[in-house]
């Protein structure tokens, strides 16, 4: 099966988002792409709502499961094998708790027909307005740090609103598992010498809105990233000379 250049996937990490995952999986379907979602887990009602939504004429809806909780970087590494594996061109990530404004997808899409870049990257620090302070200042700092080592300004690279070319995927190790491992690809693709663009995108804090983030042990891991990827840095540049 030959690679399909023009047929992009939505990849939907999920767990416990059984107030969120319906609406947001039936406001993708207007788009006809194809949407995976993988559930990490789920102790609620999430897996029998995505599996009651009616089959789409214009799309298929594939459901991955795991068994227990991973974090949510597994999840994403989960879905982009399964779209590395069916030849998909590209995926677009989109977050299971409403947060992303689904109606910002054409964007996302105008701009890889336009200027075929391999990674977009949402950018939500155009636009802060109801975002949480100890949010903001995380993500500016993040977003700092890893622009520098990465040697590529990026404008937030905690943003889980992106697409991914998926031969980004086929030339990277991910080897993180949680919250991590968004900023790690950032990292690895701009090592490589990946074209990483950006768009300016609004974020929707609800009165539901509940984070998954730990802010002690997410924190830690990703200082434990920072410091393992300045080891690898040698070994992932050497790829691009051979």
């Amino acid at each position: 099966m030959a690679r399909q250049k023009n047929k992009i996937a939505l990849l939907i990490p999920a767990y416990d988002e059984e107030l969120f995952i319906g609406k947001v999986i039936n406001n993708c379907t207007k788009f006809s792409m194809d949407i995976i979602v993988v559930d990490d887990g789920s102790t609620d009602n999430t897996v029998s709502i995505i599996k009651s939504i009616p089959k789409p004429k214009q799309c298929d809806v594939i459901l991955i499961q795991h068994p227990e909780n991973y974090g949510k970087g597994r999840s994403l590494v989960t879905g982009f094998n399964y779209a590395v594996e069916k030849k998909y061109g590209g995926i677009i990530t989109i977050d299971a708790d409403g947060q992303h404004d689904i109606d910002e997808i054409p964007v996302f899409l105008e701009k890889v027909e336009k200027e075929n870049p391999d990674i977009i990257v949402g950018n939500r620090l155009g636009n802060t307005k109801g975002m949480p302070f100890i949010r903001l200042a995380t993500n500016v700092f993040t977003s700092w740090l890893i622009s520098i080592i990465a040697g590529k300004k990026i404008k937030d690279v905690q943003s889980g609103y992106r697409y991914i070319n998926t031969k980004v995927l086929e030339n990277i190790v991910i080897e993180t598992g949680n919250f991590d491992t968004e900023p790690e690809i950032l990292l690895k693709a701009a090592w490589l010498d990946y074209k990483i663009s950006d768009i300016s995108i609004s974020t929707i804090y609800h009165k539901h809105f509940k984070s998954h983030v730990n802010p002690v042990t997410d924190t830690i891991k990703f200082f434990k990233l920072i410091f393992k990827c300045l080891r690898q840095k040698r070994r992932t540049c050497a790829l691009k000379r051979s």
